[in-house]
């Protein structure tokens, strides 16, 4: 199983942040929760990640439940540790208390079997700033095309 399959990715992320850095993050989950990712049952739409007692916490992710999972399988927006290195945690948690960054996951993929989480340290963007992206990435398009025309 070589490779990076990806189940879900927070497209809205990308637009409404900017992201500064990402890091690869191994996530704790129940056995219903991995049937669930492997048939893509997952929304990260409102997810963030949060910082309590020095340990990385995915927080509002949606993993819909199995059904045929045993007793009922899991809570679908339970919290969920996030395993990062202790000096990767350290450094996070001095960029988000210090400097008012926020940590938002990315994409959650399958890499060699094994479920990972792409989380980014992100800095809000304002709507000023949102348009200014969406109006050079259609200059840009427009510049493509005139390109293209022009061959």
């Amino acid at each position: 199983m070589a490779g990076r399959k990806v189940v879900a990715t927070n497209r809205k992320a990308r637009h409404d942040y900017e992201i500064i850095d990402t890091f690869e993050c191994g996530i704790v989950l129940r056995g219903s929760e991995v049937k669930s990712l492997r048939d893509a049952q997952v929304q990260l739409k409102d997810a963030y990640g949060d910082i309590r007692e020095g340990e990385i916490w995915l927080e509002r992710a949606h993993i819909a439940p199995y059904g045929f999972a045993a007793g009922g399988g899991h809570e679908p927006e339970r919290s969920r540790k996030l395993l990062l290195h202790r000096r990767e945690i350290d450094r996070l948690t001095g960029k988000v208390n210090e400097v008012g960054l926020t940590l938002v996951p990315l994409q959650i993929y399958f890499k060699e079997g094994k479920a990972k989480v792409e989380l980014a340290l992100v800095k809000g963007r304002r709507a000023y700033d949102k348009r200014q992206k969406i109006r050079e990435r259609m200059e840009r398009r427009e510049m493509e095309r005139a390109k293209r025309r022009g061959r």
